[in-house]
């Protein structure tokens, strides 16, 4: 984290002078004051990053100044503190340490140790306002689980780009496991000590996601009462992954391509170039070549972010992987209810197969641990705890009916199932007229409705244009 603005609080003019131009050497914006009184005044008005404060003033202590930053509101973002202390004052430093210095330096000084307090502060803002994020911010499940041809690859291309500084972008339906792909490569680069901040792009506003990506100045629209970092500058010297990217409005995307291209943005609100090293891992599950197409993503970003694609295929195209994951969850879910179960029965297994998995990953394990919770003390977990359904179950979508594979699986059953549902939906659940249009008697229809476990009142309320 950068530390632009720093408040000297000294009254030896000699001393004063000489940290002011030190400071200033760094680039950084310096304010320099006498007194305990102007001091307090000084960071009643504005925000300081640091702020380099003698041991004794000529109108009180330092500590008197540190108490009156102790006991302002928890909201208000407070600087860090430097005790400027002489030979014969370290117990007074070290007392203010206690109080809640950040450091202190011994008199005199060199330009140095300036520049060494201001990297070791910059240093420790970044790594306060980083935990502060993640306290809000839980981790996910990192571990990549499976063993089809599929995940093998992944595998493979994550032990490949993981220690170069390559832009990824990680494509997949939702619950496949993106963020889990992008933290394995996080894991196995050279940054495995730095930040790695995750941003899900649909879950900001869109009147937000500047400011949340690029932080804001003080004043820079109603209620920006302090300055504020944004992901980019926290994540500084690490990794942010932006999933959903293709969620980012039009509006923003050349602000994101110059953070690509040139490493550096302005807060919103301010005027100071902010530089950061950022290795970004995009993910999304939508079609960003056909997105290019509508005008709804810069062509030239897509291509600056899609340097190293990685592609995560759905659950249902790697049928091999289910069981083994499904007894992984199981186990974990046991550990955390302690429920003692010898696994999953033939019939759970078979149905565990044949499911589709929408929800892919995130979905088989929500599964097991409902499973589980519902378990009872039974040996095994069967169908009837699992409570989800078998593909010939699963209305098929309009692709799914382009794709061979899909429409070779098919059955009578399937077909005059959805057939008989449909004409259900159309009468609203009215049985004398769907069985008229089936051609069938109502005691037929009722027992195929048992067979399905549907009920008539299911059907009572469908509004048909929907």
């Amino acid at each position: 984290m950068y530390i632009e603005k720093v408040l000297v609080v000294n009254d030896e003019p000699g001393v004063r002078k000489s940290l002011e131009e030190m400071v200033r050497q760094h680039r950084r914006s310096v304010l320099s004051v006498e007194t305990r009184t102007a001091a307090e005044a000084a960071l009643s008005k504005d925000v300081f990053d640091l702020v380099f404060l003698s041991s004794h003033l000529s109108d009180g202590e330092g500590k008197d100044v540190l108490k009156y930053l102790n006991d302002l509101p928890a909201v208000t973002i407070k600087p860090l503190v430097v005790i400027v202390s002489g030979f014969n004052s370290v117990p007074s430093a070290v007392e203010a340490i206690k109080a809640g210095a950040f450091d202190y330096i011994l008199k005199p000084f060199s330009l140095q140790e300036i520049e060494g307090v201001l990297k070791k502060a910059e240093a420790y803002r970044q790594l306060k306002e980083v935990n502060q994020f993640f306290s809000v911010h839980k981790d996910a499940d990192t571990e990549l689980l499976g063993d089809s041809d599929a995940i093998r690859n992944i595998r493979e291309l994550i032990r490949k780009v993981a220690p170069t500084a390559a832009t990824v972008l990680i494509t997949g339906e939702n619950g496949t496991g993106k963020e889990v792909v992008a933290r394995e490569i996080f894991r196995k680069s050279r940054l495995i000590d730095k930040p790695f901040l995750a941003v899900n792009c649909a879950a900001i506003a869109e009147n937000l996601m500047e400011s949340e990506f690029f932080g804001h100045e003080k004043g820079a629209f109603t209620n920006a009462s302090a300055r504020r970092p944004g992901r980019f500058e926290l994540a500084d010297g690490g990794v942010l992954f932006l999933d959903e990217i293709a969620e980012i409005p039009t509006h923003l995307q050349p602000k994101l391509l110059r953070v690509l291209q040139e490493k550096s943005f302005e807060r919103v609100g301010g005027t100071r170039t902010v530089n950061v090293n950022v290795r970004l891992i995009a993910a999304t599950n939508r079609n960003l070549q056909k997105l290019m197409k509508e005008g709804k993503f810069r062509e030239d970003l897509y291509y600056r972010l899609n340097v190293f694609p990685i592609h995560i295929p759905p659950l249902r195209e790697r049928k091999t992987d289910i069981i083994p994951m499904a007894e992984i969850f199981l186990e974990r879910c046991m550990k955390k209810y302690d429920a003692k179960l010898k696994g999953f029965s033939d019939d759970a297994k078979q149905l565990l197969t044949e499911h589709r998995w929408p929800g892919n990953v995130r979905e088989l394990q929500n599964t097991v641990e409902r499973a589980v919770l519902l378990s009872n003390g039974a040996p095994y977990i069967t169908p009837a705890v699992l409570n989800i359904s078998t593909a010939s179950d699963v209305t098929l979508r309009s692709e799914d009916l382009k794709n061979p594979e899909v429409v070779s699986t098919v059955s009578l059953d399937y077909v005059e199932k959805q057939h008989i549902l449909r004409i259900l939906k159309v009468t609203r659940g009215n049985c004398t007229r769907a069985a008229k249009l089936l051609n069938i008697t109502t005691r037929t229809l009722y027992n195929k409705l048992k067979a399905y476990r549907k009920t008539v009142r299911e059907f009572k309320h469908i509004n048909m244009e929907e």
